[in-house]
Order: C-alpha cells, then structure tokens, then sequence
C-alpha cells in the first residue's frame, strides 16, 4: 500500500485532482466528507460542538449550521483551534479504517485540505499538494463560489501559506492551466505512484 497525503489550497482544484485518481483507480479517503460525518445529527462529535460553542449553531433540524459555524471560527483562532480539536481526532480514526479495508496493493489518497496546517505531512510515503498562485484561488472564490472578496482573502489567510505548503510537498501539480492539462498531469502522477507500490 502507498499511502499518499493529498493537499492544496481553497479554490487549488484538489477536489478534481482527488476524483481522477479516484477514477484512475486510487482509493480516495475525503477528510472533508469524513468532517461532515463525524458531526451528523446525533454523533457525540456534534454533541461536543454543541457544548462547545452553543446551541445556536444548529439548523432547524438540529444539524450543524454550517455556515454560521464557518463565520463563528475563521476569524478566531482560539475558537478554531476548539473546532479542530473536536472534529480532526474523529476524521482521523475514521479514515484509518476506510484505508484499513484497502487492499494492500492499492494507492490510497487522503485528501486533506488542512495537511500542513495539522503537521500530518510525516504520516504519508508521499505528499501531493496541487498548488495555484493566490491570484488564481482568489479568483475562483470570488467569481466561482460567490464568496465576498473579503471573506475569500480570510479563507485563504487561515490556511498554511502556498510556501508552507511547497516545502510539504514530494510531488506538486500546478493546476494553472486547462482541464485537460490537469488530468494528463495527475495521470503523469498516478503511473508514477503506481510503480511504488
């Protein structure tokens, strides 16, 4: 098994990078599905959340608000810090035993978008960070999510920076070109990791 730490950036594109290795026959562990698993409705991970920071978080049908949670903690780094603490050790666990069931042969990505951020870089044979200039993520925040500029310059300030992440990096793939040049660069990529295993 090659177990590769996938990362990047907000608006970087690693979510289309994640799904062509997934289509190339990569087994793909999403941290960001895995988040919003551990604090569905009835999990002791939303229960802490709760506790944590209130009921007032809570949509009318008791599932976290995500929005208003994503207001209350990007501008905080301490309320932050809580959130993580709360969510990364379950996410953790969680993707430990979808990588368990993988084959022994297989790649097996996981997307992380907060790789650097949580030092977890040493934990992988390979990291894979997909890596665009800010330019570019502040771009497609703006015009392709519709994020206020100035709520796409925090989301972008609250990550590792693109150097931090370069020096994290064993493998990058630029994805400031075209579609297509995207997907022949990971399967470049992917041959690569394949003749790891």
């Amino acid at each position: 098994m090659l177990r590769v730490g996938l990362t990047g950036g907000i608006a970087s594109g690693k979510s289309a990078v994640a799904a062509r290795l997934a289509e190339l026959g990569a087994v793909v562990i999403d941290a960001d599905v895995l988040a919003r698993e551990v604090v569905d409705a009835g999990t002791d991970g939303l229960a802490e959340i709760v506790t944590a920071f209130g009921s007032e978080l809570l949509d009318a049908t008791g599932n976290l608000d995500r929005r208003a949670m994503a207001r209350r903690v990007f501008g905080d780094p301490a309320a932050r810090a809580r959130l993580e603490a709360i969510i990364h050790p379950r996410v953790r666990q969680r993707g430990t035993e979808l990588e368990s069931a993988a084959g022994a042969d297989a790649v097996v990505a996981h997307d992380i978008p907060l790789l650097v951020e949580t030092g977890q870089g040493a934990r992988f044979d390979v990291v894979l960070v997909v890596d665009v200039p800010e330019a570019v993520q502040l771009r497609r925040l703006v015009a392709g999510r519709g994020m206020e500029e100035a709520e796409a310059r925090a989301r972008i300030t609250a990550q590792a920076t693109r150097e931090q992440r370069l020096a994290e990096a064993d493998i990058v793939i630029d994805n400031s070109g075209t579609r297509e040049d995207l997907r022949q660069r990971v399967t470049e990529v992917f041959d690569e990791l394949w003749k790891s295993v």
